[in-house]
């Protein structure tokens, strides 16, 4: 049984959809993706068997061994996790590593981005419930690593 994934920090959901929203995801193929970080300074490669077993060479997935805003991201796009475009849009141009360099605490980044997305009009009831009802598909799915 090939070994699977530990589940991402919650705000990788959240990372995940600004990366699409910002257009930092070029499709190579149909199993594979080219994903460009925040900054642009960086760029991750996304492979995926077209089953449930997918690997991305990000430092959560690499380092952590969770599955990765890449990978999330990836998924999203080929509609096996959940997404919602305007929580995307607005989720558009966030600095995400100089936010988690800044706060050194996901809880802190998520408390942020939440209050961002209340000045755009977006409840935080809306934003957990998404971020929920994409974790609990990653965990009922259990991607594996290739």
């Amino acid at each position: 049984m090939p070994a699977r994934w530990k589940m991402p920090p919650r705000i990788k959901v959240l990372e995940a959809l600004g990366s699409i929203a910002d257009g930092r995801i070029e499709m190579i193929s149909e199993n594979e993706a080219r994903v460009t970080s925040s900054e642009g300074d960086r760029v991750y490669t996304v492979k995926w068997d077209g089953k449930l077993g997918i690997t991305s060479n990000d430092n959560g997935s690499v380092y952590r061994g969770y599955l990765g805003y890449p990978s999330i991201a990836f998924l999203m796009l080929k509609g096996i996790l959940p997404f919602d475009k305007e929580l995307a849009e607005a989720l558009k141009g966030l600095p995400w590593r100089r936010l988690n360099e800044k706060f050194k605490s996901y809880r802190l980044v998520e408390a942020y981005i939440k209050e961002e997305l209340r000045e755009k009009g977006i409840e935080d009831k809306r934003v957990d419930q998404f971020i929920e009802k994409t974790l609990q598909e990653i965990k009922k799915l259990k991607p594996y690593k290739i």
